[in-house]
């Protein structure tokens, strides 16, 4: 309330003066910049109690203004993409796919969020990224509480006005208040030709973690809600596409160490330790197993992307391939990695690191894989299904 009276005691000249500076440095700088300074302004007179008819227009976006400041969300770090096909595949041709990918954006602060790109990829594996512009907005609430819903879930929806790649989710309940982390999203199949997008991430408090759901049909609107239940308490967990003898399968690293199949009747609760899948067998992986991303149906099976840590503490990629019918039984997996850091791409911010949260396949055999290289950027392989499979014991 100091602030605030600082700014009402101001002299009309004083606050036209003072507002013109802030407009010479930030107007260019952001998308409907003094709209969001009227907002926040309104927010802050539903905080305090302010009486807006005491405030000129323009005295009120000036007090919006000392309530704003820049942040860059993907200042420190971008990492851990993941990748599904669009909702609209409208006017794609010769197994062209539109399609989505996810990211994790670290900026001050270490606070992580979800960015999103778009873009076409072709059946060869060839691809091009929608452009986006220097302004990104936050989803927000579509809802009008205060607080996430009874079960925590909070519903949240993009603007309007902005585009999937320039949208970011910015963390915004109390766990999530240190970052929502490594985004696994799937295009889950409930028959039928219906169709929702789900993506499990880890919500960090700062002290805690909690893996949650993130739930949307159209990537405009978004669920984001707790995975109750014993098997909600590690990171790392991951959808199958579809059911499987008519329940829900994720895997997730539940020790932290190796990598275990969990079981549910219901897409939000996993009361369920999980049946051991595999742990560390190689030594590029001695310090742990973990998914990247979820199971990726192939004519041998379902396609597991991992990755194992080694000496040094190097990420490396590798694959497993399980069972179609029965996703307990492993048929095989990479004895070496498939891919790993090399060269330049081993210094960044989290050094000698390749990670992915998500592949997708392209017609029956090219699967495309984003992968974040040390923590700074993202590269982009292309790989056959079968030579995958022919690397495979």
């Amino acid at each position: 309330m100091v602030l605030v009276n600082d700014i009402a005691a101001m002299s009309d000249a004083q606050v036209a003066h003072e507002y013109g500076i802030v407009l010479h440095d930030f107007q260019n700088r952001h998308w409907q910049t003094e709209l969001i300074f009227e907002t926040r302004y309104l927010e802050v007179e539903t905080s305090l109690g302010l009486v807006s008819n005491n405030f000129s227009a323009q005295r009120r976006k000036l007090i919006g203004a000392y309530f704003c400041h820049e942040y860059t969300y993907a200042a420190a770090a971008l990492m851990n993409p993941s990748i599904v096909p669009h909702p609209d595949q409208s006017g794609m041709e010769g197994g062209s796919v539109r399609f989505i990918m996810s990211l994790r954006a670290v900026g001050e602060g270490h606070i992580s969020s979800i960015a999103f790109r778009e873009g076409i990829a072709n059946v060869d594996g060839s691809f091009d990224l929608w452009p986006e512009t220097a302004f990104a907005t936050s989803v927000q609430r579509a809802d009008t509480g205060t607080s996430a819903d009874h079960d925590g879930t909070v519903l949240v929806e993009r603007h309007p006005e902005s585009s999937l790649s320039n949208t970011v989710i910015f963390p915004i309940t109390d766990q999530q208040a240190n970052g929502l982390e490594d985004l696994r999203l799937v295009q889950f199949d409930h028959g039928d030709g219906d169709f929702e997008w789900l993506g499990t991430y880890t919500a960090y408090s700062g002290k805690s973690i909690r893996s949650e759901l993130l739930r949307t049909r159209d990537f405009s609107t978004f669920a984001l809600e707790p995975i109750r239940g014993r098997a909600g308490r590690n990171k790392g967990m991951a959808l199958f596409p579809q059911k499987i003898d008519g329940q829900y399968m994720m895997i997730g690293r539940q020790d932290g160490k190796n990598l275990y199949l969990l079981r549910s009747d219901s897409l939000d609760s996993w009361d369920d330790d999980g049946t051991l899948l595999m742990g560390p067998k190689y030594p590029w992986e001695f310090i742990q197993i973990g998914n990247c991303g979820s199971p990726i149906l192939t004519d041998a099976g379902w396609l597991v992307i991992t990755h194992g840590v080694g000496a040094m503490r190097k990420y490396a990629l590798g694959a497993a391939l399980l069972d179609r019918d029965d996703p307990s039984r492993v048929i095989a997996r990479t004895p070496q990695p498939i891919l790993t850091a090399e060269n330049a791409d081993r210094a960044g911010y989290v050094p000698n690191v390749v990670y992915t949260c998500g592949a997708m396949k392209l017609g029956r055999e090219t699967l495309l894989i984003p992968y974040g290289i040390s923590d700074i950027a993202v590269g982009f392989a292309t790989t056959r299904v079968t030579d995958l499979l022919s690397l495979m014991v």
